[in-house]
């Protein structure tokens, strides 16, 4: 990506795209962010991969290489577990900034030997995804629901960070929409990130749950 191509994406006073260190990064109230998805290394290993949540969660048995769609795809790391664990993953995000973002980290990621293969089954939509996910031309396996937009990370430090993303997106205002949106896509099923004590989204009970320290995902089973 070159300067050309971001400098026309427009972004909220007090944050604006820069390039730093070779990487899209957004910028702003003295942070910086970007899209790594080498940080991410030590949970790709297989024997972790498989420890994940997500992971768990999103499993199809007897299908070689399920498609899953991420209907919020953020900076995409989600994704990446899925991708790493052998799903094809189209990645949808509508703010064009953090899509640049995202297409930026692809695009660092495919050079590194160690993530090109996994990033080779990520496909990135730049797009909003609850009308996409009534016009899909193929029937996923699973989509992907993060409602809780920006992503929760341990470190205080990292959280400020993603207080940034802030500024370009805010968290889901129609979580029904965004519900029926993944429903009417068919899938086997709908795999939703929800808070440990968070309540269900819009309202609808799972088939079942697996939770964790930190996170939690509602599984609806169709």
């Amino acid at each position: 990506m070159n300067e050309q191509d971001y400098s026309q994406i427009a972004c909220p006073p007090g944050v604006e795209l820069r390039m730093v260190d070779g990487a899209l990064t957004l910028c702003g109230d003295g942070m910086q962010l970007c899209g790594d998805f080498l940080r991410l290394l030590p949970r790709l290993r297989v024997d972790r991969l498989r420890g994940e949540l997500l992971v768990k969660a999103a499993r199809i048995k007897g299908v070689e290489e399920p498609l899953a769609v991420d209907a919020t795809a953020g900076l995409g790391e989600d994704s990446l577990l899925l991708a790493a664990a052998g799903f094809r993953v189209h990645l949808y995000e509508r703010d064009p900034a953090i899509a640049a973002l995202l297409r930026d980290a692809l695009r660092r990621a495919s050079n590194e030997p160690q993530l090109a293969d996994i990033v080779s089954r990520m496909e990135l939509f730049e797009q909003d995804s609850i009308a996409a996910l009534h016009e899909l031309s193929c029937q996923p396996d699973v989509v992907l629901l993060d409602p809780m937009f920006p992503a929760r990370t341990k470190s205080a430090a990292v959280k400020k960070k993603f207080q940034l993303l802030h500024h370009l997106e805010s968290p889901c205002e129609d979580e029904q929409a965004l519900l029926e949106a993944a429903l009417a896509a068919h899938p086997r099923k709908v795999v939703i990130k929800r808070p440990p004590k968070g309540p269900h989204l819009a309202g609808r009970k799972p088939s079942y749950v697996l939770s964790g320290k930190a996170v939690r995902y509602d599984v609806i089973a169709l």
